[in-house]
């Protein structure tokens, strides 16, 4: 349940703390001191969506607090699974709120997202406001609460994998059941690519080598003239030039003299060797180069030719030879399964037969399963609606056959007869607002008997109502209540009077600026309030003692 909500800066509340326990809560206060702000901050904490311009003038960042505690283990098993542990049954859930209408979310301290609120309060509150008094209008929100009553999940999945496995099936369908003629064209152009490609023989680095290649002919006379030149000064002419490897052993020779007399010249001796193997090893490798080497100019035409063919395969296949192959890959297996595609379609298509048999039996199991439970909630909801001061109504579900979709082949529509004897309508046409109220919270009722949410809010769904009937939705909140905790914002006094704990919601105006308050009422206090709602500021005697009846009753 809720334990604790804590508001900050959220419109013209300042600051305020408001302690639950469990049982049946209503809100009561002057149109337009707060309670609507209040219920837009618990829609905040939950994960909903929120404006900057919530922010109290003059502040930079709002925040809200909700603390739930006595979480059933069921529902902590399901909190555990989306990444959060309760701690001894409690979560602690918070929203801050900055003028960038970004903020922070946080879940038991640890950061998180508003969809991730959104998700694990799902399971731990329900708030029920004026708007969605209005779903019930509209026919195609009507099979989703028919399945939040119905105990069919395995069927519902079991049509969900059938369903998209048969969409799956017929998109791979379509997309190889081309027109004939664009299917002979686009295989003459891939035909083409892939002759020009495979011509090639293209090797992976082969560009780079050819590269170097050109480079090294193009210079051919440099390079042979500077190698030439390195051989003949390490190794000389054999006539007149000395090479610098021979003057090298003639400084070596000559240094293995001195260092018997002065060893400090020893090292030296060693550095000059390593330095005379170094030396011939480099005109060794001159001469060899110049030996092997294939500067033919006729090589420099091959070789730029063969460039010539990279190029222009780059600029139509892809920017480099890996690039090229990549396409060429993709494109054989395009014209493979175009070649194919005859055989493929026949395959697909059977696979496409069997998944619509597959789905038609989903289909059925699952439609026989929501006529089952339409049955059973009509019945329920009937009930619930007698208790409402609507006895004689006469509540009915019809189902349509669609085309399948990914909710199922099934139209589903509540209908209603207020009167004996007519015919059952649409409730768009007949219901009045008191009527979709007390509707409503029937269908809510059923409903949460088939949940383990703990916390339910309604908002003001009362509106429409009075009299007989209002004393009967109040006393219906407070029966629920017995099983889990029930918030209500009302504007109702017999709603107010079957509370166990009731608040008052107002403004106070303090060094010119206005501030919404939230106290929880005493008796007499209780008593009050009561005689305000019923008859308005002027609270006369009789009024006292309507509302002290009423409280008492």
């Amino acid at each position: 349940m809720l334990s604790q909500l804590y508001i900050e800066n959220i419109a013209v509340i300042r600051q305020a703390t408001i302690d639950f326990s469990k049982g049946f809560h209503v809100f009561t206060g002057e149109t337009g001191a707060g309670k609507t702000i209040l219920i837009s901050a618990i829609n905040a904490v939950l994960g909903g969506r929120t404006f900057k311009e919530i922010i109290r003038t003059g502040e930079t960042r709002a925040t809200v607090s909700a603390l739930f505690t006595e979480i059933p283990p069921v529902l902590c098993e399901k909190i555990s699974a989306l990444g959060f542990s309760p701690e001894d049954g409690q979560l602690l859930v918070q929203r801050e709120i900055d003028l960038s209408g970004k903020g922070q979310c946080r879940l038991d301290g640890r950061p998180a997202t508003a969809a991730m609120l959104r998700e694990v309060c799902s399971l731990l509150i329900d708030i029920h406001g004026q708007h969605d008094n209005q779903e019930l209008l509209s026919a195609e929100k009507h099979l989703g609460f028919l399945d939040s009553y119905g105990e069919y999940n395995n069927e519902l999945a079991a049509y969900t994998d059938a369903y998209e496995r048969m969409c799956d099936c017929a998109a791979r369908l379509d997309k190889l059941q081309v027109d004939e003629s664009y299917k002979l064209q686009r295989m003459d152009i891939l035909q083409f690519q892939l002759k020009e490609i495979g011509d090639a023989k293209l090797l992976a680095g082969e560009e780079e080598q050819l590269t170097e290649q050109q480079k090294c002919i193009r210079n051919a006379e440099r390079i042979t003239e500077s190698l030439g030149a390195v051989y003949t000064l390490l190794n000389g002419d054999g006539e007149e030039l000395k090479g610098a490897l021979e003057t090298l052993e003639e400084v070596s020779s000559e240094l293995d003299i001195a260092a018997k007399y002065l060893p400090e010249f020893g090292d030296y001796g060693e550095k000059l060797s390593d330095a005379y193997y170094m030396l011939e090893e480099l005109g060794s490798r001159a001469r060899d180069t110049l030996e092997e080497a294939d500067f033919d100019p006729r090589r420099l035409d091959a070789i730029e030719s063969r460039l010539d063919t990279i190029y222009k395969l780059k600029k139509k296949y892809g920017g480099s030879i890996a690039e090229i192959l990549e396409y060429f890959d993709k494109i054989s297996e395009e014209y493979q399964s175009l070649e194919l595609s005859d055989e493929l379609t026949a395959k697909l298509q059977m696979e496409l037969d069997e998944a619509n048999t597959q789905l038609r039996a989903a289909s059925e199991a699952l439609t026989a399963c929501r006529l089952a439970a339409a049955a059973e909630f009509s019945e329920r909801v009937e009930a619930e609606l007698a208790y409402l001061d609507m006895a004689g109504v006469k509540f009915s579900i019809i189902r349509r056959e669609k085309p399948y979709s990914a909710n199922g082949a099934d139209e589903i529509e509540f209908l209603i007869c207020t009167n004996t004897g007519e015919e059952a309508k649409p409730l768009a046409k007949i219901a009045s607002g008191g009527e979709l109220a007390r509707i409503m919270l029937a269908i809510k009722n059923v409903l949460a008997e088939k949940d383990n949410i703990g916390t339910i809010i309604f908002d003001e769904v009362d509106t429409g109502v009075s009299g007989r009937a209002a004393q009967k939705i109040g006393k219906k909140l407070a029966e629920v209540a017995r099983h889990r905790q029930v918030i209500c914002v009302t504007h109702l006094a017999p709603v107010a009077a079957c509370a166990a704990h009731h608040y008052r919601i107002y403004k106070t105006v303090e060094d010119g600026r206005t501030f919404t308050r939230v106290e929880e009422l005493t008796r007499e206090q209780r008593v009050q309030e009561l005689a305000r709602i019923m008859v308005g500021e002027n609270i006369t005697e009789s009024a006292l003692k309507s509302a002290e009846e009423m409280l008492e009753s």
